[in-house]
């Protein structure tokens, strides 16, 4: 029995769980489908904004060189605005990326934002990962950034199709590691974000927590709207990649000056391996783009073509044989091998003469003769190359991979034979583009590559970061040169060398410029310093803040940096209102950085003291002026309730009236009372209390008339409330009577008008009315009905398991008996679902109109009533634990008992103890009805159109259940009589 009792049990949960899924899930779609998400509670820690791709500490100079083939792979993501309007992170991300300044505000945007979610929290806790986070996740967010961008103006539908373009091909920014809350911050779930940092250098870095790894490594991500073949690196030198700290406050001048510039420790490329590589191309496809000039020298195997004419005209092919002979018609053979083309074009003329008379010969290459050189030493593949005649040593380079990365770029050496033909330095065509044209390899000729020479690396703020080889440099500027010069944001003083000294240890030198030295003085120490094999030069960039510069913003026409001078004023930048926004706040701030460790403070000033000139003070570097506006922060609100158009909340301007604000709400409706409005208005004494007071404002002349007398000037926090016209709601108030009436329809109702007034108004009741059944529906009574349903419902549905059995069941009972309550359970939960509230009230009247009027049974009538009188019906309904449930036909005089035997009597499954009786008016007859010396259910005596109900009996059930189960079955049974007599 415990097993079964387990079984159901298990299945019972399983059942439970399912639904509640299924409930869950349609809950959530349906919510997404009404409006975007928000985000959670918890917010991101704010851990260290660092890049997360590991780079190996080691700076030796190494390089990633020409025997790396993998080609660069690219992922491309569409960053179309969605149709909604919304706009997508990349595009604010891009946006954001273009316009860093734009970070303080959007951080505002989020913080308002998580605060109408319910989610308080303080806008300079915001860090850069939280905004970016929030922006790659939560769609809610990316509405909100969208509407404020929108409103001022920073973007436009050309700049988000140009957004659109640009993002083809952007690595998807999103895919970061979950961060976690910090501590104090309840994050239920979590955000589940993934964060992304701005860098001033377009890119976007993943944040990391751990401080070491930022020290060691570097970005891998594209730049935002650059194709893939233009990736940003940080040691690219065409921009200064930045990393935004968490600043205590959200001010622009903190976040410039919390910025940090990531050591220089990306891997350099060796300079001049990528020439070699054969980028999708066979070697066989390089084009020798050399052309074919007069001094070429013919050799065996080249193609010619001899055109001549004169006498005769005719074209000859020919090709050198092996002699390096060629035959002439009419002439022979003639030797050309060794000649150059001007020289064997004279040969050949000169044979031609002697047979054709005025022959001139011209002769041009038809196809170049290949030729076999040597190709050794340090390359990737070494080995014997045929090649055209046509080609030098960089082609036979090419054709054998080039140099491996200990193979030396700076010589290349070509034999011919023993003999040392030329050294050919590759940085000459690298650098340069010199490539000389005598250089050509003849057959034989051997190329080879010797060991690398001296390198040194430079990265930084050059223009070409890599690791070059010196072959003549010794000079650190000659080293520069090599680089192509230092970039404009290049600091010379802050130029560092990592050297391998002689005793084997790595020290770590410096230019020993002081600070301040310009870049021409700095010139004689960088001509003067000489590099050695395995230094690692590093020059650094310049601070990436300006500090000379203030910062201006809030309710301001120009927000944004602005550059300082010495000796300059708060009225330098805030000259009149016109660079302010409409309706400023009173009060600004300047939020000062006081040296030497820049901690923040506040100043305050008044705005109209310092416009009028009666207030000057004087500014610093990093200053931050903040101007708000006064609706805000702890912005002045008044409150407008009652007959207007648009009640609710408004600004309180300065000066406001009570027909201002009612104006401001769009005027009266038709059904406001103008006589008198209430003002109820608060007062602070003495910063300690509030004290309400209220007082009747004539509204209505102070609105048409602009009386000045009957206004009120308002104060912070008023509520002004407009009454309505008494009996308004009573306008257009009716009845509707149908069924066995005279005049049937519809009726107006005066204000308290009874029923027989209008029954009267309708003719009276007709010859086959029935009053006694009378059903009248109000809908104050459905709501209740539906309510108390309701409620019944959810009692049954929550009752427990133990409250439904009864104490008395024994153990091996309890399993059979609650799979048999569960059933019942879900009989009456469906019965109860399907069945309407009819909102029936009940009413006792008859034919006689005069006997009950002015009694309380003449109830007095309601706008929306709904009066039906049946016709008098010839029966008594039996319904339901009976044999045969049917309408019987009515017999003056029995009684209840006797209805029940002719439909067959009671089923074993019935509850003769409840047996009800439902009158025809609805009333409701029941074993606790009637007194003592009254008959009981069965013994009553019953009319047309009742009805008997015998309910369904609980086996094994507790009292609680017993009550809910018979509760819900008298419900159910009354809304079944009403339904018969209404049908």
């Amino acid at each position: 029995m415990k097993a079964l009792q387990m079984s159901v049990f298990k299945q019972l949960k399983r059942s439970v769980i399912t639904l509640g899924c299924l409930i869950l899930s349609t809950v959530a779609v349906h919510s997404q489908q009404l409006q975007a998400p928000s985000l959670p509670t918890g917010l991101p820690s704010a851990s260290p904004s660092v890049p997360t791709t590991p780079v190996s500490p080691n700076t030796n100079t190494s390089d990633d060189d020409g025997s790396d083939r993998t080609k660069e792979e690219t992922t491309g993501n569409s960053a179309s605005q969605s149709p909604n309007g919304v706009l997508t992170a990349n595009q604010i991300l891009m946006i954001v990326q273009s316009r860093p300044e734009l970070v303080v505000d959007l951080k505002q945007v989020m913080a308002d934002y998580l605060q109408q979610g319910g989610t308080t929290v303080q806008v300079d806790s915001i860090t850069d990962d939280m905004l970016y986070q929030g922006i790659s996740s939560n769609a809610g967010l990316r509405g909100a950034i969208s509407v404020w961008l929108r409103a001022r103006g920073y973007l436009d539908d050309l700049d988000l199709e140009g957004q659109s373009i640009g993002a083809q091909g952007v690595d998807d920014i999103t895919r970061s590691p979950t961060l976690s809350s910090p501590v104090g911050i309840d994050s239920p779930g979590g955000l589940g974000l993934t964060g992304t940092i701005a860098t001033d250098s377009g890119r976007s870095e993943t944040p990391n927590s751990d401080v070491t790894t930022r020290k060691n490594s570097t970005s891998s991500r594209d730049d935002l709207g650059r194709s893939s073949q233009s990736r940003s690196d940080r040691n690219s030198g065409n921009t200064t990649e930045i990393i935004h700290q968490a600043t205590p406050y959200n001010l622009q001048s903190l976040r410039d000056l919390y910025s940090q510039v990531p050591e220089q420790t990306s891997k350099l490329r060796r300079f001049g391996s990528d020439v070699f590589l054969e980028r999708g191309l066979a070697t066989k496809q390089m084009s020798i783009d050399v052309p074919v000039g007069p001094d070429y020298i013919l050799g065996s195997g080249d193609g010619l073509i001899i055109n001549f004419w004169g006498g005769i005209s005719q074209s000859l092919p020919r090709t050198i044989d092996r002699e390096g002979k060629i035959v002439l018609p009419e002439a022979g053979a003639v030797s050309v091998a060794g000649l150059s083309i001007q020289r064997a074009q004279e040969v050949v003329q000169q044979e031609l003469s002697r047979q054709f008379r005025d022959a001139k010969v011209a002769i041009t290459i038809s196809r170049l003769r290949t030729i076999r050189v040597y190709v050794v030493g340090d390359v990737q593949r070494p080995g014997a190359y045929d090649i055209s005649s046509l080609s030098t040593p960089l082609n036979a380079l090419y054709a054998a991979g080039g140099p491996t990365r200990s193979g030396s770029l700076r010589i290349a050496r070509q034999y011919r034979g023993q003999k040392l033909v030329r050294e050919v330095d590759l940085y000459d065509f690298l650098l340069h583009g010199i490539r000389s044209e005598e250089d050509r390899l003849e057959a034989g000729d051997t190329i080879l590559i010797p060991p690398v020479g001296r390198q040194v690396a430079i990265t930084g703020m050059v223009k070409r970061p890599a690791i070059y080889e010196l072959k003549a440099e010794k000079k650190l500027s000659e080293l520069l040169d090599d680089a192509g010069g230092l970039l404009v944001a290049a600091a010379v003083t802050r130029t560092k060398i990592e050297r391998i000294d002689p005793q084997g240890h790595r020290v770590t030198l410096s230019l020993n410029l002081p600070e301040g030295t310009t870049r021409e003085a700095s010139q004689v120490t960088i001509d003067e310093f000489e590099v050695q094999d395995g230094d690692r030069v590093t020059v650094e960039p310049i601070l990436p803040y300006s500090e000379k510069a203030i910062y201006v913003e809030g309710h301001v026409v120009r927000p944004g940096r602005f550059s300082y001078h010495d000796g300059m004023k708060l009225t330098d930048i805030l000259r009149s209102y016109q660079d302010l926004l409409p309706e400023p706040a009173d009060r600004g701030e300047v939020i000062r950085l006081l040296p030497p460790d820049l901690r923040a403070e506040a100043i305050s000033f008044n705005i109209p003291d310092v416009l009028a000139g009666n207030e000057e003070m004087s500014l610093q570097p990093f200053d931050t002026i903040r101007i708000v506006g006064r609706y805000e922060a702890d912005a002045p609100k008044v409150q407008i309730h009652g007959e207007v158009i648009h009640p609710g909340e408004y600004a309180l301007s300065q000066g406001m009236t009570a027909a201002q604000l009612v104006r401001m709400a769009g005027g009266f409706k038709r059904s406001a009372l103008l006589d008198n409005a209430d003002l109820a208005s608060y007062d602070v004494k003495d910063g300690r209390e509030v004290i309400s007071r209220r007082q009747a404002v004539r509204i209505g002349a102070a609105v048409n008339t602009y009386d000045s007398s009957s206004d009120a000037t308002l104060k912070v926090g008023d509520v002004l409330t407009v009454h309505q016209i008494s009996g308004w709601n009573d306008i257009g108030a009716s009845v509707n009577l149908t069924g066995e009436v005279t005049y049937p329809g519809s009726y107006g109702l005066q204000e308290g008008e009874r029923l027989s007034s209008v029954l009267r108004r309708a003719g009276g009741f007709r010859s086959t009315a029935y009053p006694s059944g009378a059903v009248l529906i109000r809908l104050q009574v459905k709501e209740l009905e539906d309510k108390s349903r309701n409620e019944l419902i959810r009692q049954i549905e929550t009752t427990s398991a133990g409250a439904k059995l009864a104490p008395s069941l024994s153990a091996q009972d309890d399993a059979a008996t609650l799979q048999l309550l569960v059933q019942q359970q879900k009989e009456v939960v469906s019965r109860l679902r399907g069945q309407s509230a009819i909102g029936r009230l009940v009413i006792k009247i008859s034919t006689d109109i005069a006997s009950w009027e002015g009694t309380p049974a003449d109830i007095e009538m309601r706008n929306g009533d709904v009066l039906t009188i049946p016709k008098r019906p010839g029966f008594v309904l039996v319904t339901g634990q009976v044999y045969n449930a049917s309408a019987i036909t009515f017999v003056p005089g029995k009684t209840a008992g006797w209805y029940l035997q002719r439909a067959g009597g009671s089923t074993e499954g019935g509850n003769r103890k409840e047996i009800l009786v439902i009158r025809a008016n609805g009333l409701v007859v029941g074993r606790g009805s009637n007194n003592w010396h009254e008959p009981g259910v069965l013994d009553s005596k019953l009319g047309p159109g009742d009805v008997v109900v015998v309910p369904q009996k609980v086996f094994g059930g507790s009292a609680l259940w017993r009550n809910l189960f018979a509760s819900a079955q008298v419900f159910s049974s009354i809304g079944f009589a009403a339904a018969l007599a209404l049908h």
